[in-house]
């Protein structure tokens, strides 16, 4: 910060981002654990102010229109929840500054003196007793190679009949008349024995047999992913306390 400002000096003032933009209204200030001095302020924003913002102070100034801040509007309105209306733990104060980039102080009050201070500058004290490990049971699921079964490629011989239709041709006698008009062939004519031969063919259909190749066969393997649910019982340790109004509170 630019200059030394009482917590007072900060409240209600407008917090305004780099570009000029108004983030909101300053709601509570927060003093560093290490310097005591203003090191978050909370913003109202959201509709109505109804939602609470932490800002960094880191590099801010306060001129006439408002308190300037280093980090944009948008930052702020994306900034992780906290609840503004009790001091911040040392996880809370941890997640802030990762989110906005700053470089986290090298010891929390908590740490060094046992206590925390909240906003305005209290101090909390206390004790932590010794802790309770809560532990539950996860699912590792891995996958082994097993055998599911053989695929044997065997060739073997059947016997089919064929029947195929093969167009034949044979020769046939005709007898063909031919009158014999007027004297033609008078001086010819005889009367006696006589004899004429005609040889007849025919073709006879023959069956030979031919070995062909027709295709060829083989087996190859293939991996094919797909999804199978696995399920299983695992148990979870839950935490029960009683406390001295005898209530009981359960933390899952």
């Amino acid at each position: 910060m630019t200059s030394m400002l009482r917590p007072e000096e900060l409240t209600e003032h407008a917090v305004v981002d780099p570009q000029g933009k108004k983030i909101g209204k300053v709601g509570t200030v927060y003093l560093s654990d290490e310097t005591q001095e203003p090191e978050w302020v909370t913003v109202r924003t959201g509709m109505f102010g109804q939602k609470e913002s932490f800002v960094p102070l880191r590099g801010a100034r306060v001129d006439n229109d408002g308190l300037h801040v280093q980090v944009s509007k948008d930052q702020v309105t994306d900034a992780p929840r906290c609840e503004a209306d009790q001091h911040l733990s040392e996880q809370e104060s941890a997640e802030l500054y990762r989110y906005y980039n700053l470089p986290t102080p090298r010891a929390s009050m908590e740490n060094r003196t046992g206590g925390q201070r909240d906003r305005m500058g209290r101090t909390r004290t206390g004790e932590a007793g010794e802790a309770v490990t809560r532990s539950e049971e996860q699912l590792r699921v891995g996958k082994d190679q097993v055998e599911t079964g053989r695929v044997r490629l065997r060739k073997y011989t059947v016997t089919e009949e064929q029947q195929v239709r093969v167009p034949v041709t044979h020769e046939e006698v005709r007898v063909e008349r031919e009158p014999i008009t007027g004297g033609t062939a008078r001086g010819d004519a005889r009367i006696g024995e006589e004899e004429q031969e005609v040889t007849l063919h025919a073709e006879r259909p023959r069956v030979e047999k031919e070995t062909v190749p027709m295709e060829q066969v083989r087996l190859r393997k293939e991996n094919v992913t797909e999804e199978q649910p696995i399920s299983g019982e695992v148990r979870k340790e839950r935490i029960e306390i009683d406390d001295d109004a005898d209530r009981k509170r359960r933390n899952r």
